[in-house]
């Protein structure tokens, strides 16, 4: 088989695997911004077991291989819960959505912590003066600007995340590189899969890209316009 007739043949069923890959990205990545605007706030807080809480998970998250969190959730976490006499069974989408969810989510905490570290002090002076709650502040005047400061860096940890969905495939999810995998072991046709999966992730990365640089660009063009006004 040829590189075009071998190309026609798995592009179907890698095109297949991608939609799981974005559907597992899209659904890890809900729950991470959730996971890690709370780990960012309880990092910030002054109550002292909140702030060893997020650390801890933060640093466990970070200190560890995204592979073995992922054989820890789906295959340790069920058999933890069978100890206690709970029957407990993930799906591998679902195990892998929750692994990405809880890694993706600690270095979106970080991300979030710098945004709002990276505020000027005085931002939050100034809305206490007016009569805001520290809460208000944070909600209505720091987190904004905040996130804006972080969008980059955000964006940068979803491509991340969309590579990292490959490490998903060694618990049989049907994604991309599971679906790869299959087709080369039966057609031992690897050269030619791995480039086309290659292409895969090469042309959504370079969509999410284009959509950051958009992004970031609006958001520059929006701070001259407010700053010459």
């Amino acid at each position: 088989m040829n590189f075009i007739n071998i190309t026609k043949d798995v592009f179907p069923l890698l095109l297949r695997g991608m939609f799981v890959t974005i559907e597992l990205t899209i659904s890890a990545l809900f729950f991470a911004v959730i996971l890690g605007l709370a780990a960012c706030f309880a990092h910030l807080s002054k109550r002292k077991v909140f702030n060893l809480l997020a650390k801890g998970y933060i640093g466990v998250i970070r200190g560890t291989p995204l592979l073995v969190q992922t054989f820890f959730v789906y295959f340790g976490v069920p058999q933890l819960f069978q100890s206690f006499g709970v029957d407990v069974r993930l799906t591998a989408f679902l195990a892998g959505t929750i692994t990405l969810s809880l890694n993706a989510g600690a270095y979106m905490a970080e991300i979030f912590r710098g945004g709002v570290q990276a505020v000027d002090h005085g931002q939050m002076e100034a809305a206490r003066s007016l009569g805001l709650s520290y809460g208000q502040a944070m909600r209505r005047v720091v987190l904004p600007q905040a996130l804006r400061i972080s969008i980059p860096s955000l964006m940068n940890q979803f491509i991340i995340s969309l590579k990292d969905t490959s490490i998903i495939s060694v618990i049989s999810l049907a994604d991309i590189c599971y679906e790869a995998k299959i087709y080369i072991g039966r057609t031992m046709q690897s050269f030619v899969t791995w480039s086309v999966v290659g292409l895969f992730y090469l042309a959504v990365i370079l969509v999410l890209s284009h959509v950051s640089a958009r992004i970031e660009k609006r958001l520059s063009i929006s701070d001259r316009k407010s700053h010459s006004s």
